[in-house]
């Protein structure tokens, strides 16, 4: 709990440890599909009715699913907060799963999958995502296919959901005006309904391999995505890692966008981007060019790389993206839902929450030589995974490994 006494407003989100990185091939996307049928209705209120009491209260309220995480969250004026939080509790414990309701709930997230699809942006992090990760659990997707959610009924669906929502792997995150007394007295005992432990199962990483995909499609630009390895949320790298990638292609000073769309005019959208785990992480880099300019796009990126990785970066440029990155995550604590966010997740995926003061420390510690280290991880171009959708089938391979 993070409490701010001048704001009239609080979030609160029921984070659960479980998502797509959890799954087996047979019930892919069951833990998306779960987060879906919470909203369904409970033995105590129709669908329409949970969102009537969220709508009485002016409450904001959704849900997400992840690689590790699941979260369920409102948002109100702090004298509602709670009443907020029972919505959020009846759905967590006293949700029907209702077969009939599945069905059609299925059919939703069929056309969920086809939004995606027809996103050839989305499409490409989604492939990239799963090369990368060379078979390991977080390359799995967070959606499923058609094939494993036609084959999810209603006995493998709760019996997931009793094996992964246990109280060992939830975290109450609160951020905002409330009564702190209130609120551990709302869940006091509201959770005994659900086991005392998850059922885990082993992760063993495979070693990463380099991997290549093109999926033609009938559109007018070419997507493309490189990932490589790059270091966990609890890596001590993980704070050079964000600077290096706000100066390599994380804002419109960066190299990358300054190189590829405003010198070349290749691209409109060009950016580099960490993926970050508890225990894993990849760097990848994407753009959105011309389908004849994929060549000369992936050879400014080979460039940009290579002195990266040989010349690192200067001082200059590491100051700026510290302010930068600075600015943004101090902006992002007067938003009270993003604070809710960070304590939420740190808490649930690394047991510990770091106050502001820790962060921007650790941030004005990264040096230049920091920077280089973690260039010398992510530098080799010829190492990486490659994706694309394109309406023009090209050779990726090739123009990554020669």
């Amino acid at each position: 709990m993070e409490k701010t006494d001048y704001v009239q407003s609080a979030a609160l989100g029921i984070w659960v440890k479980v998502g797509a990185a959890d799954e087996s091939d047979d019930v892919s996307g069951v833990s998306h599909y779960i987060e879906h049928m919470m909203f369904k209705g409970t033995k105590n209120r129709t669908a329409k009715e949970i969102a009537s009491d969220v709508d009485k209260i002016g409450g904001m309220f959704n849900a997400f699913t992840g690689k590790e995480a699941t979260c369920y969250y409102i948002k109100t004026l702090s004298s509602n907060i709670y009443a907020g939080a029972e919505i959020l509790l009846d759905m967590l414990t006293e949700s029907r799963f209702d077969p009939d309701d599945m069905d059609k709930e299925r059919q939703v997230i069929f056309e969920e999958i086809k939004m995606v699809q027809d996103s050839p942006d989305d499409d490409v992090y989604d492939t990239i995502s799963e090369l990368v990760s060379s078979g390991n659990p977080l390359g799995r997707s967070v959606l499923g296919t058609p094939e494993s959610l036609s084959d999810i009924d209603r006995e493998k669906l709760t019996g997931y959901f009793s094996e992964k929502y246990a109280k060992d792997s939830i975290v109450v995150a609160v951020a905002g005006n409330f009564d702190e007394d209130k609120i551990i007295d709302l869940f006091e005992s509201r959770l005994d309904s659900l086991r005392d432990e998850k059922v885990k199962k082993e992760v063993i990483l495979k070693p990463y391999r380099q991997d290549f995909n093109v999926k033609e499609r009938d559109i007018e630009q070419t997507h493309i995505c490189l990932a490589t390895p790059g270091v966990s949320m609890d890596d001590e790298r993980y704070y050079s890692f964000v600077l290096m990638n706000s100066i390599f292609g994380g804002s419109m000073s960066s190299r990358l966008f300054q190189n590829i769309r405003e010198e070349k005019g290749l691209a409109y959208t060009v950016c580099s981007m960490n993926i970050f785990s508890s225990y894993w992480g990849f760097f990848s880099i994407y753009a959105g060019v011309a389908h004849d300019k994929v060549e000369e796009t992936l050879n400014a990126v080979k460039f940009e790389l290579e002195i990266l990785r040989t010349d690192g970066v200067t001082e200059e440029e590491l100051a700026m993206a510290k302010e930068q990155v600075k600015s943004s995550y101090i902006f992002g604590l007067e938003n009270i839902n993003s604070r809710m966010f960070s304590i939420g997740k740190n808490k649930l995926l690394l047991d510990k929450v770091y106050s502001p003061q820790e962060v921007l420390g650790k941030f004005d510690k990264v040096t230049r030589e920091d920077i280089l280290q973690a260039a010398s991880i992510i530098g080799d171009y010829s190492s990486y995974c490659a994706a694309a959708v394109t309406g023009k089938n090209f050779d990726l391979e090739r123009l990554v490994k020669r």
